[in-house]
């Protein structure tokens, strides 16, 4: 849909006013108005999208994207990691969603990671979890070093459960579930595993 077409629609089927429509598109009111009153003389899309307080980070954040090409997928940078980097390291003082709405164009750009589609699930609190070991690079001792994780993440919160061993093993499999589950307040009627083989394996 392009600007003309949804300034139009967010008016008059969303109900958004004038305001909220200028807001979201970047265009004058005067503009808006002139689009809903069925005037498009002068209107036309923007060719970029202009990030004021966000424009001095943009080869920051293009950095650290472009690094992520090289990087674990599981240790790549997401738009809320970016934002706040930017805010505890660079002193930003932007919204965290234009962060993310300039990180998901970058990223586009960039040819990192690719746009998926996903079905919303609602589980009930505290019934299930997902459960799976993943790969990362460590500095230890000051060299890399490659090292396994144990992750446990709740469906109904997200929230995660992560520890580190040196190997993938049945006695970390049992060691991690142990210390996963007083973290979690509890055991989950339902784990769910992708291909585990340290389950039942020594």
């Amino acid at each position: 849909m392009d600007q003309y077409e949804y300034v139009r629609t967010a008016h008059r089927v969303y109900g958004k006013s004038v305001r909220e429509i200028a807001r979201e598109t970047g265009h004058d009111r005067k503009t808006i108005r002139k689009v809903l009153r069925g005037e498009p003389s002068g209107y036309g899309e923007r060719q970029s999208q202009p990030y004021p307080v966000l424009g001095p980070y943009l080869s920051l954040i293009d950095s650290w994207l472009e690094a992520d090409k090289k990087a674990p997928r599981k240790q790549r940078h997401t738009a809320t990691r970016i934002y706040h980097r930017l805010v505890s390291e660079e002193g930003f003082g932007g919204s965290a969603t234009t962060v993310r709405q300039y990180v998901r164009q970058a990223r586009m750009r960039l040819g990192v990671g690719s746009c998926e589609a996903f079905v919303p699930l609602e589980p009930d609190c505290g019934k299930e979890a997902e459960a799976d070991w993943g790969g990362a690079v460590a500095i230890i001792g000051g060299e890399e070093t490659r090292v396994k994780f144990f992750c446990m993440r709740s469906k109904y919160s997200g929230k995660h459960y992560v520890r580190f061993y040196p190997c993938e093993r049945q006695v970390a499999f049992f060691d991690a579930h142990m210390r996963a589950f007083p973290f979690f307040g509890g055991v989950f009627g339902t784990l769910i595993y992708d291909n585990l083989s340290s389950a039942v394996t020594l």
